[in-house]
């Protein structure tokens, strides 16, 4: 295992102390060591075992369909930094295995948001438009082209707004790949470690921890759910949702499905792995038992299989192995938050919301450059962590 338990760490004081072993941390925590910062990544739990590791490997790069439907054309507009970031981050996606040494699975043909309704079909016209002005070079396909394109979707689909950019990868592997190549860079990586409190001593942040304190002159937070409270211990109140979705997993059949699948009138995402299972989800809600701990809502469970048979009727045969509980993080106008915490210079915040997974390679350069440079690559001021 390539952890640190926390008896083994030599030494509590660090340049840059990343908290949070999701893809987004162990991907700073890659690129601070990269680039000669000694860096300690904790993780309360074990490495990618909360949203990270729960999602279902889609790779995103258009507008979703819920937000815009309901939102409309102003909060379209103002997503569009944040489509922006995606589109970026798929670009890192395409070398990223040979980066870090490890086959992510990164495949696919593009993602399509398929429609039943002319009212649906013209709304992802407008959709598409706003892509197109983003420089993603989605396009609208009719009922023909789509059944070409994807013979398995139902006749009663009328077409599809089709993205190129989208894709799957494997999210069991890519945290753990980012923090493998960033301990060989020398960082220390420190699972079973919850960090209970952030306070400034003699210049450093002081993390008091369930195992003792560390020093770090700099600290980045991008630990989704635990975010509200490390930033209020910095003085800023953070509005990040944290409900809990379900994915289901199919036997492994022939390979048929080659794009990630969405719907316009209900929830659902619809891909194959590279092992031949399928992957159905798309933000069904788990429930809360009276522990208080997320389980299985077989009411969504049935809602999702039922819309997926509907838009891909030929898989009523296959069988479901698996149901699992993830995470669904979220943000009042579902842009990224990143940035330096107010009246806590050498803080910094990054998080993603509900496509952390898809944006992960791209937030570690840019929370590594600021951490490092004061500056990032891209303008990250739509995403400041005081707009709320």
């Amino acid at each position: 295992m390539f952890t640190n338990s926390h008896q083994s760490i030599a030494t509590r004081n660090f340049d840059v102390i990343v908290i949070g072993g999701g893809a987004a941390g162990c991907a700073t925590a890659y690129n601070l060591a990269i680039n000669g910062a000694n860096v300690a990544l904790l993780e309360q739990f074990d490495l990618n075992t909360q949203a990270s590791g729960r999602n279902a490997g889609s790779l995103h790069g258009q507008i979703q369909f819920e937000p815009f439907h309901e939102l409309g054309m102003k909060w379209a507009r103002d997503f569009l930094p944040g489509l922006s970031f995606l589109a970026s981050s798929l670009e890192i996606w395409k070398t990223l295995s040979e980066k870090l040494n490890t086959d992510l699975e990164v495949g696919g043909k593009g993602g399509l948001m398929v429609a039943e309704s002319a009212s649906d079909m013209l709304a992802l016209e407008q959709k598409v438009k706003l892509e197109n002005e983003s420089g993603i070079a989605s396009r609208i396909i009719d009922q023909k082209e789509l059944h070409e394109m994807a013979p398995y979707i139902s006749q009663k689909m009328l077409g599809a707004a089709f993205c190129p950019i989208e894709g799957k990868a494997n999210p069991l592997v890519t945290a753990p790949a980012f923090a493998a190549r960033a301990k060989d860079a020398g960082a220390t990586i420190a699972t079973g470690v919850e960090v209970l409190d952030i306070s400034k001593e003699n210049g450093k942040f002081k993390l008091q921890t369930n195992v003792g304190d560390f020093y770090g002159a700099k600290v980045v937070l991008t630990a989704n759910a635990g975010l509200p409270k490390l930033a209020k211990s910095l003085g800023l109140d953070l509005p990040i949702s944290d409900v809990p979705v379900q994915v289901s997993v199919t036997e492994q059949v022939e390979k048929f499905v080659n794009h990630l699948i969405y719907f316009t009138t209900e929830k659902l995402t619809f891909k194959q792995a590279n092992s031949g299972s399928l992957l159905i989800g798309g933000g069904w809600p788990a429930r809360y038992d009276k522990s208080g701990e997320a389980v299985l809502n077989l009411d969504s469970l049935q809602s999702n299989l039922r819309v997926a048979l509907k838009v891909c009727p030929s898989i009523s045969k296959v069988k479901i192995i698996r149901t699992w509980i993830g995470v669904g993080n979220g943000t009042p106008d579902h842009n990224p938050i990143i940035g330096e915490l107010p009246g806590s210079p050498g803080a910094y915040v990054g998080m993603y919301p509900y496509m952390g997974f898809t944006a992960s390679p791209l937030m570690g350069e840019v929370l590594s450059d600021l951490v490092l440079n004061g500056t990032s690559k891209i303008d990250i001021k739509p995403f400041s962590p005081t707009r709320f």
